[in-house]
């Protein structure tokens, strides 16, 4: 997972933040996503899709460890695995959730999304062996990770429009040290920190000199006029979302429901003055 998400760093380099991510003065400017309704159902998809990718890494769950002793087997690793994925990810999510809302004094539902899937991230590597308790510390390690490295991001003008790169490769790493803190020892760190350092030296060896290579021939991104009207209507031909500005009336139908006042008609008025 980090051999194929790593190499997401050196597209969002070379090619540079979006247009009016950040303003003259250099400070961050959100930019409005498309629907946070798409975004936590595909983080729900994603999250059903990480019980296949960590449970369901097991060959076989019938399969007993000993003989002797039939409490134990293939199934109490599966379901090891299940409880630290769901312990980690929720722990992560509503740590992201309450954390930025002291930070920046609201709720946003996409916090909660990002969050989620960097607990899941965390706990992968060991998430058949830490016990439920820890899987809890390495969500929480793994949301504020997420929301450091975010703020890095900011003054770095490192522009990441899904996190992605964030929660896939640092908040990867709380499940790192359990090779030092769970009886591992240094012997095992060192080999994970090992494993860290080759992948990044391959990786930016490999995917660098692609990218850098696509950035000079004009290939890695749209151009400004594009990107300002939006490759919706520039590729596709249309726009696949409605926005309404309250300063924007150019899509405000020109016309008013009114109610309608009745008048009454001449013979209406000679019979009430009959009557009167």
């Amino acid at each position: 997972m980090f051999l194929t998400t790593r190499p997401g760093a050196y597209p969002i380099i070379f090619s540079g933040p979006r247009i009016g991510r950040f303003d003259r003065s250099g400070r961050s400017v959100a930019l409005r996503g498309h629907s946070a309704s798409l975004g936590v159902l595909g983080s729900f998809l994603l999250w059903f899709g990480w019980y296949g990718f960590n449970p369901g890494s097991f060959l076989s769950i019938s399969k007993s460890y000993d003989t002797r002793d039939p409490n134990y087997g293939q199934w109490s690793a599966v379901g090891r695995t299940t409880v630290t994925t769901t312990l980690a990810g929720s722990t992560a999510a509503l740590a992201t959730l309450f954390g930025k809302r002291l930070l920046v004094g609201h709720w946003n539902v996409i916090d909660v999304c990002n969050g989620l899937l960097g607990g899941f991230a965390a706990i992968t590597s060991g998430c058949s062996v830490v016990e439920p308790w820890a899987a809890i510390i390495c969500g929480f390690v793994a949301a504020w990770i997420l929301i450091g490295f975010n703020k890095l991001a900011e003054k770095l003008k490192y522009d990441d429009p899904l996190e992605a790169y964030v929660y896939e490769v640092y908040q990867g790493r709380p499940g790192r040290p359990h090779g030092l803190f769970m009886g591992g020892g240094w012997r095992l760190l060192a080999a994970q920190i090992i494993q860290i350092l080759v992948i990044f030296g391959w990786v930016t060896a490999t995917m660098a000199p692609l990218f850098y290579g696509l950035h000079k021939l004009r290939l890695l991104r749209i151009s400004s006029e594009d990107e300002m009207a939006g490759m919706d209507l520039t590729v596709h031909g249309g726009f696949a979302y409605i926005y309404h500005d309250e300063n924007d009336n150019s899509n405000v139908p020109q016309f008013e429901m009114r109610e309608i006042e009745t008048t009454p008609s001449p013979q209406q008025d000679h019979n009430s003055h009959f009557f009167a």
